[in-house]
């Protein structure tokens, strides 16, 4: 089970992740079977904690396996994603408006605190993102390992746990993903541009800077969605109104007989 040590960092995660899924491939790991803790899976595969976590988020993503608060991470059964529960459906816009109040004070304690070698991963990270050979969950990935980055800098593990909390909300909501996915779509800024203006403000130490790059970019994503949410009204109305045109029409073809 041990994963060699000379794979990239950004890529061990999914050799784990490949693993822990063709281990549920084979029965392996049983359908609501509790897997072994973070802790013993970095043991035993030989890497890191945060991989590990990286490899179960893209599980989760994939509907392989199911994070329990407090209790563990799950296999779910047939590999299907469950609905979440009622007080887990988070709306995008909460998502996003929450995650601008932290992540805004998260990088500006950071900005104070961040090493040379953290900015530099950071730069990596981005360019795992944007590029040409990533797959969409590894530029997800990529992007939420970004986030987190930024909270580890501020060396307060409370605030770590807020920022992974609230992002990882997405993840248990339909409805959250849903509308995400769709703003995504009408972006006008590459995100890689909005992801280099956070690094450049940290790297000036500037909290202030810090704090209004963060909340410039996860602003934009709440444009986003208002943008997205008013074009589904707009494309609603439209065909409220195709329909009834429809049925005017069959009315008055049926009046002319």
């Amino acid at each position: 089970m041990t994963t060699t040590a000379a794979a990239s960092p950004l890529r061990l995660y999914q050799r784990v992740a490949a693993d822990i899924g063709q281990a549920i491939a084979e029965g392996r790991h049983q359908p609501g079977q509790r897997l072994a803790s973070e802790r013993d899976l970095a043991e035993a595969f030989g890497v890191s904690r945060p991989t590990i976590r990286r490899a179960v988020i893209a599980l989760e993503m994939r509907g392989l396996l199911e994070a329990r608060q407090g209790s563990g991470v799950y296999v779910r059964a047939g590999g299907q994603p469950a609905p979440p529960p009622r007080d887990l459906d988070i709306g995008a816009f909460d998502q996003a408006e929450a995650r601008r109040l932290f992540e805004g004070e998260a990088a500006a304690l950071a900005a104070t605190l961040i090493t040379d070698e953290e900015l530099a991963y950071l730069e990596t990270l981005v360019a795992e993102m944007n590029s040409e050979n990533s797959t969409k969950e590894q530029s997800e990935l990529a992007d939420r390992q970004f986030h987190i980055t930024i909270a580890q800098a501020t060396r307060n593990s409370a605030i770590v746990r807020v920022v992974e909390n609230t992002w990882d909300l997405r993840y248990k909501s339909r409805l959250c993903m849903q509308m995400l996915e769709k703003a995504r779509h009408v972006r006008k800024r590459p995100l890689n541009d909005e992801h280099q203006d956070i690094i450049e403000s940290l790297r000036t130490r500037d909290p202030k800077a810090a704090r209004a790059a963060m909340q410039t970019h996860l602003g934009g994503l709440i444009e986003n969605l208002l943008l997205t949410a008013e074009l589904e009204a707009m494309e609603q109305t439209r065909e409220r109104l195709a329909s009834k045109r429809e049925e005017i029409a069959l009315r008055a073809a049926s009046a002319a007989k």
